[in-house]
Protein backbone atom coordinates (compact mmCIF):
# COMPACT_ATOMS: atom_id res chain seq x y z
CA UNK A 1 0.00 0.00 0.00
CA UNK A 2 1.14 3.80 -0.76
CA UNK A 3 2.43 5.72 1.95
CA UNK A 4 -0.14 8.25 3.36
CA UNK A 5 -3.01 5.37 4.01
CA UNK A 6 -4.13 4.83 7.57
CA UNK A 7 -5.28 1.12 8.17
CA UNK A 8 -8.74 1.06 9.35
CA UNK A 9 -9.86 -2.42 8.91
CA UNK A 10 -8.32 -5.86 8.23
CA UNK A 11 -9.29 -9.27 7.76
CA UNK A 12 -8.28 -13.00 7.73
CA UNK A 13 -10.37 -15.84 6.05
CA UNK A 14 -9.45 -19.58 5.21
CA UNK A 15 -8.71 -20.27 1.41
CA UNK A 16 -12.79 -21.29 1.24
CA UNK A 17 -14.35 -19.65 -1.01
CA UNK A 18 -17.23 -20.12 1.74
CA UNK A 19 -15.84 -17.31 3.95
CA UNK A 20 -16.41 -14.70 0.90
CA UNK A 21 -19.50 -13.41 3.07
CA UNK A 22 -17.13 -12.46 5.56
CA UNK A 23 -15.30 -10.27 2.61
CA UNK A 24 -18.60 -8.73 1.42
CA UNK A 25 -19.74 -7.92 4.96
CA UNK A 26 -15.96 -6.03 5.58
CA UNK A 27 -16.98 -4.25 2.21
CA UNK A 28 -19.97 -3.37 3.09
CA UNK A 29 -18.84 -1.91 6.90
CA UNK A 30 -15.96 -0.02 5.23
CA UNK A 31 -17.98 1.72 2.69
CA UNK A 32 -20.95 2.29 4.95
CA UNK A 33 -17.60 3.72 7.48
CA UNK A 34 -15.52 5.82 4.99
CA UNK A 35 -19.09 7.42 3.13
CA UNK A 36 -18.21 5.65 0.13
CA UNK A 37 -20.51 7.43 -3.03
CA UNK A 38 -23.08 4.59 -3.68
CA UNK A 39 -22.26 4.27 -7.24
CA UNK A 40 -19.12 3.59 -6.40
CA UNK A 41 -19.73 0.57 -4.43
CA UNK A 42 -20.40 -1.82 -7.15
CA UNK A 43 -17.37 -1.82 -8.49
CA UNK A 44 -15.53 -1.88 -5.15
CA UNK A 45 -17.39 -4.93 -4.36
CA UNK A 46 -16.44 -6.84 -7.73
CA UNK A 47 -12.87 -5.69 -8.04
CA UNK A 48 -12.04 -6.86 -4.52
CA UNK A 49 -14.04 -10.17 -4.17
CA UNK A 50 -11.99 -11.13 -8.00
CA UNK A 51 -8.89 -10.12 -6.01
CA UNK A 52 -10.14 -12.58 -3.10
CA UNK A 53 -11.06 -14.97 -5.35
CA UNK A 54 -7.51 -15.24 -7.20
CA UNK A 55 -6.27 -15.25 -4.09
CA UNK A 56 -7.62 -18.33 -3.31
CA UNK A 57 -7.86 -20.14 -6.13
CA UNK A 58 -4.59 -19.19 -8.28
CA UNK A 59 -2.52 -18.10 -5.40
CA UNK A 60 -3.57 -20.44 -2.08
CA UNK A 61 -4.66 -23.14 -4.40
CA UNK A 62 -7.65 -24.32 -2.22
CA UNK A 63 -5.98 -25.00 0.38
CA UNK A 64 -7.78 -24.00 3.63
CA UNK A 65 -4.96 -24.19 5.77
CA UNK A 66 -3.73 -20.99 4.12
CA UNK A 67 -5.20 -17.58 4.29
CA UNK A 68 -5.98 -14.96 3.05
CA UNK A 69 -5.06 -11.75 4.32
CA UNK A 70 -7.30 -8.15 3.51
CA UNK A 71 -6.13 -4.43 4.80
CA UNK A 72 -8.14 -1.10 4.42
CA UNK A 73 -6.13 1.67 4.00
CA UNK A 74 -8.03 5.60 4.38
CA UNK A 75 -6.97 8.57 2.88
CA UNK A 76 -8.67 11.09 2.51
CA UNK A 77 -10.35 11.52 -0.71
CA UNK A 78 -9.44 7.73 -1.44
CA UNK A 79 -9.23 4.44 -0.24
CA UNK A 80 -7.25 0.79 -0.57
CA UNK A 81 -7.84 -2.64 -0.26
CA UNK A 82 -4.93 -4.92 -0.13
CA UNK A 83 -4.94 -8.71 -0.51
CA UNK A 84 -2.20 -10.94 0.30
CA UNK A 85 -2.00 -14.93 -0.26
CA UNK A 86 0.79 -17.34 0.52
CA UNK A 87 0.95 -18.78 -2.62
CA UNK A 88 4.35 -18.97 -5.36
CA UNK A 89 3.07 -15.64 -6.94
CA UNK A 90 3.12 -14.92 -10.74
CA UNK A 91 4.14 -12.94 -13.40
CA UNK A 92 1.49 -9.67 -13.47
CA UNK A 93 3.56 -8.14 -16.28
CA UNK A 94 2.72 -10.85 -19.03
CA UNK A 95 -0.77 -11.70 -18.31
CA UNK A 96 -2.83 -12.55 -22.03
CA UNK A 97 -5.04 -10.12 -23.18
CA UNK A 98 -8.75 -10.99 -21.98
CA UNK A 99 -10.10 -9.37 -24.99
CA UNK A 100 -7.75 -10.52 -27.20
CA UNK A 101 -9.28 -12.46 -30.30
CA UNK A 102 -7.46 -15.46 -29.43
CA UNK A 103 -8.96 -15.29 -25.94
CA UNK A 104 -12.37 -13.77 -26.15
CA UNK A 105 -14.09 -16.87 -25.56
CA UNK A 106 -12.29 -18.02 -22.91
CA UNK A 107 -14.20 -18.80 -19.54
CA UNK A 108 -11.47 -17.47 -17.29
CA UNK A 109 -8.49 -14.50 -17.53
CA UNK A 110 -10.78 -11.74 -16.95
CA UNK A 111 -10.52 -11.41 -12.99
CA UNK A 112 -7.51 -8.78 -13.18
CA UNK A 113 -8.75 -6.73 -16.34
CA UNK A 114 -11.68 -6.42 -14.26
CA UNK A 115 -9.82 -4.72 -11.12
CA UNK A 116 -8.14 -2.69 -12.91
CA UNK A 117 -11.18 -1.76 -15.37
CA UNK A 118 -13.14 -1.23 -11.86
CA UNK A 119 -10.73 0.64 -9.50
CA UNK A 120 -8.17 4.00 -9.92
CA UNK A 121 -5.49 1.89 -9.58
CA UNK A 122 -3.76 -1.45 -9.16
CA UNK A 123 -0.47 -2.45 -7.61
CA UNK A 124 1.04 -5.80 -7.24
CA UNK A 125 3.34 -6.11 -5.02
CA UNK A 126 5.83 -9.32 -3.24
CA UNK A 127 6.15 -11.07 -6.86
CA UNK A 128 2.20 -10.85 -7.15
CA UNK A 129 1.26 -12.39 -4.12
CA UNK A 130 0.02 -9.07 -2.63
CA UNK A 131 -2.34 -6.69 -4.79
CA UNK A 132 -3.38 -3.11 -3.95
CA UNK A 133 -6.76 -2.25 -5.10
CA UNK A 134 -7.30 1.75 -5.13
CA UNK A 135 -10.59 3.69 -5.19
CA UNK A 136 -11.92 7.01 -5.31
CA UNK A 137 -14.69 7.74 -2.63
CA UNK A 138 -16.42 10.14 -4.55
Amino acid sequence: MKDGYVVVDSLSIPSDFGSLNKVELLIDEVCNRLKVNEDYYGNVLIAVTEAVNNAILHGNQEKAELSVDLCVGDKETDFCFSVKDYGSGFDYNNLPDPTSPDNIEKEDGRGIFLMKSLAEAVEFEDEGRNVNIYFSKS
